[in-house]
């Protein structure tokens, strides 16, 4: 099955964009764009998209709002309680953006400069149930999270002990690399880093890079005290 996408963006340049990467990118259709967040929340409840494109900016109802709406019951439309996974573009390159956005339950946050690659990534992560935050922003959060915490507090221990390879992901992570760049630094396939971070997240409770490079900075492994 496709992956069905809403794009929310109130530049129509912008949108228009977004609709020729992902409608040129196998398994993915677009199935509307609009310009507002009311229009996005309508076109949720009619169409039932497995992902919402969402800017922060829009007139009536931000891309944030809109966000904290779809996780309430009901909002969706959905009788089966289905919602849409959201991921959150933006041109602001602002941290609080990112948290709030975490923390009403999105499931991506990129911004507009992103790669066409890293714009598929992230609707495809956000499809499978998992969490996309573009890594630049990755970076800068870790070093807003861990301020004032000791360089090597332990972090918590995984369920399972990190292979040498995950290792080696992990830290690349917390580096900031998107997994072209990881794959190409350890000489393995985009699908084998997907996998390993999976197996990663897994083994760490974690729910998206973002938790995992803040382990790796907690535990040392970042530092190459692990």
């Amino acid at each position: 099955m496709s992956i069905s996408v809403v794009i929310a963006d109130d530049q129509e340049l912008v949108r228009t964009g977004f609709r020729m990467i992902l409608d040129n990118s196998p398994g993915i259709e677009v199935l509307a764009d609009v310009a507002d967040g009311h229009e996005a929340l309508a076109a949720v409840r009619e169409l039932r998209p497995n992902v919402l494109l969402a800017d922060i900016q829009m007139p009536g109802l931000d891309g944030l709002e809109v966000t904290r709406l779809l996780r309430q019951d009901g909002a969706s439309g959905a009788e089966d309680g289905r919602r849409p996974q959201v991921v959150i573009i933006t041109t602001f390159d602002d941290d609080a953006y990112v948290r709030t956005a975490l923390r009403y339950g999105a499931s991506g946050f990129l911004l507009k400069d992103a790669s066409p690659a890293l714009l598929v990534e992230a609707v495809r992560a956000a499809a499978a149930g998992d969490s996309l935050i573009s890594p630049a922003v990755t970076v800068r959060l870790l070093a807003d999270m861990a301020a004032g915490r000791s360089p090597v507090s332990g972090g918590r221990p995984p369920r399972e002990e990190l292979t040498e390879r995950e290792k080696e992901v992990v830290v690349l992570t917390a580096q900031g690399r998107t997994n072209a760049e990881i794959a190409d630094e350890l000489h393995l396939s985009v699908s084998s880093i997907k996998a390993h971070l999976a197996r990663v997240q897994a083994k760490l409770d974690a729910r998206n890079r973002v938790e995992v490079a803040l382990w790796a900075w907690e535990s040392g492994l970042s530092q190459g005290r692990s």
